[in-house]
């Protein structure tokens, strides 16, 4: 049996004023799969997640969450998803455990079904070490691991995770990842807002670039990339000199885009390894040192830039 979308926008606009925060976005998530809205800073994925929330509502257009309305049955979507906020929503002088307690009770467990539950949430986490430390007091990963814990006292049918990683150090961020992972693999359907390329490329099934609040661009991962191009062989020369002595000697074999200030110099490699192989050959019979010879596939800070005209830090 096919289940429904978990999510599905049509139009869905927000404006504050004479600004359009949200412009007509039409969204579909299969349920048990992993959507990205990839943007920066002021792009619209937070006034989007909180209209999904019923947090904000829409000026026009429509949302559905989990085959409810979001204007008209706000109170069943709320029971359908669970959000995680950018900032951890926790109580800082009261410990990790307590929190999880807590929000288990604000649930409508009794005492004793709480503190299993707390239980569960610790060990599936693996905030042990620092179960019983105030949160005021841990790190901002171990924070993350909390507040993504609280957020399933109950199981949702959609997670909604709003920057989930922003300020987390690298180990950190994989340990929220695999957790992500983790409920996907148990049927959960999450949709993800993140600035981070690495992310969206290593967590969604399909990926939606969102600019000034318009989708500007889906697909998965590797879709996107394919839209600005082939990989190309990347040759970095040790010195200017050497990279001068590249350019001419290999100007006229291949169609090589050069950036002096670099010392780099780029070959179109349509056919990987053939191309690969045929620069090394010709880099080799210069005799030119070189720091770097690689071939690089398109990223999807790549297919931003190509298709937005600016990068995903920048703010819009």
């Amino acid at each position: 049996m096919t289940r429904s979308p978990a999510v599905v926008t049509e139009g869905l606009t927000r404006r504050f004023g004479d600004f359009t925060a949200v412009d007509a976005l039409d969204l579909e998530v299969p349920a048990g799969t992993v959507l990205a809205l990839l943007g920066p800073n002021g792009a619209g994925k937070t006034t989007t997640v909180r209209m999904l929330a019923t947090l904000t509502k829409p000026t026009s257009g429509r949302a559905v969450v989990c085959g409810h309305d979001v204007v008209t049955q706000g109170e069943q979507v709320r029971r359908s998803l669970s959000l995680t906020g950018q900032f951890a929503a926790l109580e800082d002088h009261l410990t990790c455990r307590e929190n999880l307690v807590l929000m288990a009770r604000l649930r409508g467990h009794g005492r004793k079904e709480s503190r299993a539950i707390a239980d569960r949430l610790i060990a599936r986490f693996d905030i042990g070490e620092f179960a019983d430390k105030l949160v005021k007091a841990v790190s901002g990963g171990q924070r993350r691991r909390t507040d993504l814990a609280a957020s399933l006292v109950v199981t949702p049918e959609l997670l909604v995770l709003d920057e989930p990683t922003t300020g987390l150090d690298p180990r950190s961020r994989q340990e929220v990842w695999s957790g992500v992972r983790e409920l996907v693999g148990e049927g959960v359907t999450v949709l993800l807002t993140t600035q981070y390329l690495e992310e969206a490329d290593e967590l969604a099934d399909h990926i939606v670039l969102i600019d000034h609040g318009r989708a500007v661009a889906s697909g998965t991962a590797t879709q996107l990339k394919a839209q600005i191009g082939d990989q190309r062989v990347d040759v970095v020369a040790a010195d200017v000199a050497g990279f001068d002595a590249l350019v001419d000697a290999l100007s006229g074999r291949f169609d090589i885009h050069a950036v002096r200030e670099r010392r780099m110099l780029s070959v179109p490699a349509p056919d990987e390894t053939a191309d690969l192989a045929a620069v090394a050959k010709a880099v080799h019979a210069t005799g030119v040192t070189v720091d770097e010879l690689a071939l690089r596939r398109p990223t999807l800070d790549d297919a931003f830039l190509a298709l937005t005209g600016h990068a995903t830090e920048e703010t819009a």
